[in-house]
This record gives C-alpha cells, sequence and structure tokens, in this order.
C-alpha cells in the first residue's frame, strides 16, 4: 500500500515540497504519495492527529505550526529540542510521534555541497527569530571559531547567546555595533529580503574571500545578495538548497535512505528561472 505524507501549513499553495519528494520518490524507487494541505490556524492538533490515525507516516509542518509541532511531539531529536521548533513528524515503529527540525542540517548540507568551508571561519548571523534558532545547533557543530548574532533588538540575540553558548563562542550585537567588524561567511536570517529591505549593514563587513548565504531564495538574487556581491563577496547562495536539503533530511528520517539534492535543486532553479 502507497505510504502516506503530506506538509501541512498556512498558507500552503506556494510550496514546493510535494514537487521535491514526489522527484525524491522517484530517484529512490520509493512508493509514497506526498500532499499539501491548508490548515485552519486552530485546527493543527487535530487535523494531524487525523493525519496519523487514518495512516499517515510522516509529517512537514511550516509555518505557523512549529512551535505547535514541538509540542505535539511525543519524542524530539536533541537538534529539535534546541530549535524549540518542529518542521519533521515522523510515525516510528513504536506509534510514537518523532519531532525532528531539518531547518539546520539542510542548510549546513547545502554549504557542503557548494564547498563552503564552515569549519575555522568567523561567521555573522542576521536576525535572532525563529529561522536562526532553527539553524544556530547545526551550525556550531560545525566548529566556526566565532558565531556573532546581530540584531536590531539586542536583547533577542542576547537570548539565543545565553541558550546558546555551551556549543560554542557565540556573541550577541547590535548592527551599530558591526562596524570595524569582518567576517568570512555571513547568513542572512532575517525576512527583509522578501519585503525588498537590509538590516543597516556597514559597507565593510566582508574579508576576502567571503561567503554570503541568504535563508530565502527568488528567482533573482536578494536585496541581500545583492548587497554582498557589491561589497566584494567572493561567493552567493540563496536558501533553494536549504529548502531541498531540509527536505531531503525528512525523506532520510522517514524512509531511511539518501535522495540526491543537486538534481532536484537544478531543476527547481529551472523553473523559477522560466517564471521570471
Amino acid at each position: 500500500m502507497t505510504d502516506q505524507y503530506a506538509v501541512f501549513g498556512n498558507p500552503i499553495n506556494h510550496s514546493k515540497s510535494p514537487a521535491i519528494h514526489r522527484q525524491f520518490a522517484e530517484q529512490t524507487g520509493q512508493d509514497l504519495h506526498y500532499a499539501k494541505q491548508l490548515v485552519a490556524e486552530d485546527e493543527f492538533v487535530k487535523t494531524v492527529q487525523a493525519f496519523f490515525a487514518q495512516g499517515g507516516k510522516g509529517l512537514n509542518v511550516t509555518i505557523p505550526f512549529k512551535v505547535e509541532a514541538f509540542g505535539f511531539a511525543q519524542e524530539l531529536t536533541p537538534r529539535a529540542q534546541r530549535a524549540g521548533a518542529v518542521n519533521v513528524l515522523a510515525l516510528q515503529t513504536d506509534g510514537k510521534i518523532l519531532g525532528d527540525n531539518t531547518d539546520g542540517i539542510g542548510m549546513v548540507h547545502d554549504m557542503h555541497n557548494l564547498d563552503w568551508e564552515i569549519q575555522g571561519k568567523r561567521v555573522l548571523i542576521l536576525g535572532a527569530g525563529g529561522a536562526v534558532r532553527g539553524i544556530l545547533q547545526p551550525l556550531l557543530a560545525e566548529h566556526p571559531i566565532q558565531v556573532v548574532i546581530a540584531n536590531r533588538t539586542l536583547s533577542k540575540a542576547e537570548e539565543l547567546v545565553a541558550e546558546f553558548h555551551d556549543l560554542g563562542d557565540v556573541k550577541a550585537s547590535s548592527f551599530e555595533q558591526l562596524a570595524g567588524e569582518k567576517f568570512d561567511l555571513i547568513i542572512n536570517g532575517t525576512s527583509t529580503s522578501l519585503s525588498g529591505d537590509l538590516p543597516p549593514l556597514p559597507a565593510d563587513l566582508l574579508n576576502p574571500n567571503a561567503y554570503c548565504y541568504d535563508l530565502m531564495y527568488g528567482a533573482e538574487p536578494t536585496v541581500f545578495l545583492k548587497w554582498a556581491l557589491e561589497n566584494g563577496a567572493a561567493k552567493i547562495a540563496d536558501g533553494l538548497g536549504m529548502l531541498v536539503g531540509q527536505a531531503a533530511e525528512a525523506f532520510y528520517l522517514w524512509r531511511h535512505i539518501r535522495p540526491e539534492v543537486v538534481p532536484v535543486i537544478t531543476a527547481l532553479r529551472r523553473q523559477l528561472s522560466e517564471k521570471k
């Protein structure tokens, strides 16, 4: 019988997850069906319970339900515990529901695919919201020399530092305090790219051969990536590879087989270009 998977969110129409997992299933010869479902904001738990009661095997969870999914899961991976949010639910052989957060490892795997080094690098993260919380544990596991979290509201960055300081050298900063600092890798974890805005950044933040990565993606380079190129970044990348990477990690959690991400990223990038 075909195994059932889905992504739950609100809104959900834009989701590329069904196309991604369809390609993963074709690659690996897995018999599964993957759907997307719009879930009313006050009916997440009821809808998830019904999905698993009807034989569902696993779910991706997107905005705005990642924190509710964290509370719903009966068991949590260490990275989900650190993130305080869950984007994958998986039915285990003992009948319990495991919650995981694959966003950060998806980003790290994408950087590996790009041949970007993280170990020994000085990293700046812009923003201190849920997206940043989700990437910190996997990023720090790569042993950067230091991670600086810069945010408009300094206290939010300081809260993350307090939670993650045991995993490495993590420091909080305001945007104003970045003047005179230099970094090897800058990650934009703010949502400003969606609105065409940019955090107030000094022009001389980048070391020679520095890389810049935006968690957001689109058909054109984001405003942050345009800033990066204008200010001497050696390489840039958006979050499309992270999207596919987090999906691949979820697929592995469900099916115990690791799909190839590069062909899927290439196909999605081509589709984005055609829609320009």
